[in-house]
């Protein structure tokens, strides 16, 4: 067995945490905000009213400038698998790498091909052609998200891919299998909606700050009605793929859903928790409830885990220490079949060193009974399986919670709006302004639902965290750490500055 230096693993995490959850400002609003721009462009070409071409031009300014700063923490984040998880890029490179390749290749070059023509092909290209290129820049920036997220998605349930014992790396077997995961797609289509919905908010909230301000009156009108119709249809959305999501992950990381639920004992007919207070002190295996106080809404976990009310949802407590009963095999056996494949693992490579053919064979084969298990055989004890359960579990309340508002926010604006009566709501204005606020929260939340709650793998139930990363010394990477918390704090600043001086300056009326 290795040895590892949790304090040099637990601060790449945090480094990784960090880029992420920076990058991840940009990324919703660029997937939404692109389509706007495409709609607000698309009524300009067909009415050819000139303030929707101020309007288009106006939002896609503000697109540019989030867009910019996107692509520079993206790029960081990738090369973060090369500086800090070597282990990881070594042994699932040749699956993990394909969709970046296809992102960058194909996606991206789309986005950069057409996006010098949107900025700056204004009165140099044909209204149709400068509508379909920015047509194009949005369709280019949602494939970009196709493949990151199939990568993602298989990190969370991988498929089509075979270990070979030789090089000790997982091999990509099928193509097909990988891109059409149902945990990739369930999570494209969550995240790419989530981020309409998020870009929609966006625009409601610079919106109602100039009606605040009683400027560019008829642009921050349009721009609300536009922006709440999408966001009403992305809210539908959202909540159709959320529910998908939910399924797939108590299909394939039921640790998780367990997590986020804050379950510990499973049921059937399992009520799912609305809201509730976990118990800080609560363990596996302990007797103590696992909330100080809870509202439970009866059967609903189990029809949204497995389609049936009467079905068995497992918690924590039955994941790791097994249930006999519901044929759950517990940890501690998959963590000895685990070692027993690594032992068996390693005793191959020997024999195959030292040229005996019949001794390799035969380990290879006691290695090929226990290889679905050779992750857990880095687990020291049944409990490490768990991941934090009060970060999800509070993170994924907070992403619900205002999933809910959402759509009604957009909905009563939009019923204002057609009444042509938002003006003399002085009351819901700044309630619209902090719309935006409320949205990156969610957006942060869901994220964190997604990569905390699959703690401790960084490939599910194949590789931990722990043995990915790459053999540093911890303090260079503590010193990377505070280098990227100052740049990309300064970038996030830059952004912000950008962004309000564009804003105040506005539209330029009829441009």
């Amino acid at each position: 067995m290795m040895d590892i230096d949790l304090s040099m693993v637990n601060w790449a995490r945090a480094q990784f945490a960090l880029t992420a959850m920076y990058h991840w400002i940009f990324v919703p609003l660029t997937l939404g905000l692109s389509f706007l721009c495409a709609f607000f462009e698309s009524i300009y070409v067909r009415t050819g009213d000139k303030q929707w071409r101020s309007i288009t031009k106006f939002w896609m300014t503000l697109f540019g400038i989030n867009f910019a700063i996107g692509v520079a923490t993206g790029i960081i984040l990738e090369f973060e698998f090369g500086t800090n998880w070597s282990n990881y890029s070594w042994i699932v490179g040749d699956i993990f790498g394909a969709p970046l390749a296809i992102e960058g290749i194909f996606a991206f070059f789309l986005e950069a091909t057409f996006f010098a023509v949107m900025f700056f092909g204004w009165n140099r290209v044909s209204k149709r052609f400068h509508l379909f290129s920015t047509w194009m820049v949005a369709i280019g920036a949602n494939l970009s998200a196709v493949w990151i997220l199939v990568a993602n998605g298989w990190m969370q349930n991988p498929v089509g891919m075979l270990f070979n014992p030789e090089t000790a790396r997982f091999e990509m077997q099928s193509f097909f299998d990988v891109v059409f995961n149902p945990v990739a797609v369930s999570k494209f289509v969550h995240t790419s909606s989530s981020g309409f919905l998020f870009a929609s908010l966006f625009v409601l909230s610079i919106s109602c700050w100039y009606l605040i301000k009683d400027r560019h009156i008829q642009m921050a009108k349009k721009s609300i009605v536009v922006a709440c119709v999408f966001g009403l249809l992305s809210s539908s959305y959202v909540v159709f793929t959320g529910d998908e999501s939910a399924f797939e992950v108590a299909q394939k990381q039921p640790m998780k859903l367990a997590a986020i639920e804050g379950l510990y004992k499973g049921q059937t007919k399992a009520p799912i928790v609305a809201a509730g207070i976990l118990n800080p002190d609560k363990k596996p295996g302990d007797n103590q409830d696992p909330f100080l106080v809870k509202v439970k809404i009866p059967y609903l976990l189990s029809l949204l885990a497995n389609r049936s009310i009467n079905s068995f949802v497992p918690g924590i407590d039955d994941l790791v220490f097994g249930n006999e009963e519901q044929k759950i095999e517990g940890v501690a056996s998959k963590i000895a079949k685990g070692k027993k494949a690594i032992n068996d693992l390693a005793l191959f490579k020997q024999a195959r060193k030292e040229n005996n053919s019949q001794n390799a064979k035969t380990f290879l084969e006691n290695f090929r009974k226990n290889q679905e298990y050779l992750g857990y055989g880095y687990l020291d004890k049944p409990e490490e399986a768990v991941p934090p359960v009060a970060i999800p579990y509070y993170a994924f309340h907070i992403m619900v919670a205002l999933g809910s508002l959402f759509p009604v926010l957009f909905a009563v604006f939009l019923f204002y709006s057609l009444k042509n009566s938002l003006t003399q709501k002085k009351w819901l204005l700044p309630i619209g302004l902090i719309a935006g606020i409320l949205g990156l929260i969610a957006q942060e939340s869901g994220w964190v639902v997604a990569e905390v709650g699959r703690q401790p793998w960084a490939i599910n139930g194949l590789l931990p965290v722990k043995v990915a990363t790459t053999n540093l010394a911890a303090s260079n990477v503590q010193i990377t750490f505070f280098m990227f918390l100052g740049l990309f704090t300064l970038l996030l600043l830059a952004e912000i500055s950008i962004m309000l001086k564009q804003i105040s300056i506005g539209p330029e009326e009829g441009r």
